[in-house]
């Protein structure tokens, strides 16, 4: 590895793999692009690669970078927060940016992986496999589907080729505290519990998620340049967590035995009560297997957001 590039590289995934890509290879030039709409610079504290402030769906690739020729790209970049409902905005900014970096990529087969979501299953409950019709439920879900669906067609014109896409579940973990409301649960209840007050949860506090730890995810993005072809992986932890579980977890980590209160869920039914990614693809053809199962990532986060371990 000589030439890395991440987008979306001051985010809350892009930052922890930045830095995790840099001490495994220190000689490497490591450049970041990053627009800072939803990241942060304090996430990059200690980064020695270099950071180019732009909008990725904006950007001249090839004006930009000349004749480098990256080992790896990783495609973070995007409009993350599901709450922005402005369909063209959404649309083009992470389609456009994913379409205009796989042509600049795709001439000298610099291999992408780039990050899909979840989301794309829709409001579905069951064990959620990559083979399943896509069913978005928000235009941030939408437009994943068509990052699968560009990457899908790439593959099919240019074979020798590797664009590999991971569908993120749930994460948490280091650097997402930038992201504030829209940070991990995991990370909201601690807040909570962490000031001494009760959790919060929906009624009876059962829904459960597919929380999988940043760690892992790195790991795998990582590992995903190994695959053999251009397809897209759960990325997930496999094993559904629900909200009075992570609570305990959390009163372990801190030692602490603050009651939960249970309140009305107003979202009804459009509020999403089970998610579960099925890793056997991961396992079968990456060779990947999550290594943080819920209850060891968060003792692991809450004792680096608590000072006991370092990042």
């Amino acid at each position: 590895m000589r030439n890395i590039l991440v987008t979306g590289g001051a985010g809350f995934i892009g930052s922890n793999l930045a830095l995790a890509l840099q001490a495994k290879y220190p000689d490497a030039w490591i450049v970041v692009v990053d627009d800072f709409r939803s990241g942060d610079f304090r996430n990059l504290q200690g980064f020695r690669g270099g950071v180019i402030a732009a909008d990725v769906s904006r950007l001249d690739w090839n004006a930009q970078f000349k004749d480098t020729v990256f080992d790896a790209i990783f495609h973070l970049a995007s409009i993350t927060d599901t709450t922005v409902h402005d369909q063209l905005l959404q649309a083009h900014d992470n389609v456009e940016g994913f379409r205009k970096l796989a042509e600049f990529a795709a001439p000298a087969g610099m291999p992408v992986v780039y990050a899909s979501s979840a989301a794309t299953y829709g409001m579905g409950g069951s064990l959620m496999r990559e083979d399943q019709v896509p069913k978005p439920a928000n235009i941030y879900a939408f437009s994943k589907v068509q990052l699968d669906n560009w990457a899908r067609e790439y593959g099919r014109k240019h074979p020798a080729w590797k664009i590999t896409g991971l569908r993120f579940f749930n994460v948490y973990g280091p650097r997402e505290a930038h992201k504030k409301a829209a940070a991990s649960m995991i990370y909201q209840l601690y807040l909570q519990m962490k000031a001494g007050r009760n959790p919060r949860v929906f009624r009876a506090g059962e829904q459960k998620r597919d929380f999988v730890y940043v760690k892992d995810v790195v790991a795998m993005l990582q590992r995903a340049l190994s695959a053999a072809g251009s397809r897209v992986y759960n990325c997930g932890s496999g094993q559904p967590f629900s909200f009075n579980e992570v609570i305990g977890e959390i009163n372990r980590a801190l030692g602490a035995n603050l009651k939960t209160e249970y309140i009305e869920n107003p979202y009804g039914a459009f509020y999403q009560n089970h998610t579960e990614a099925d890793m056997e693809l991961a396992r079968k053809e990456l060779q990947f297997e999550p290594q943080y199962g819920p209850a060891a990532g968060i003792a692991d986060y809450i004792a680096i957001l608590e000072g006991k371990e370092r990042l």
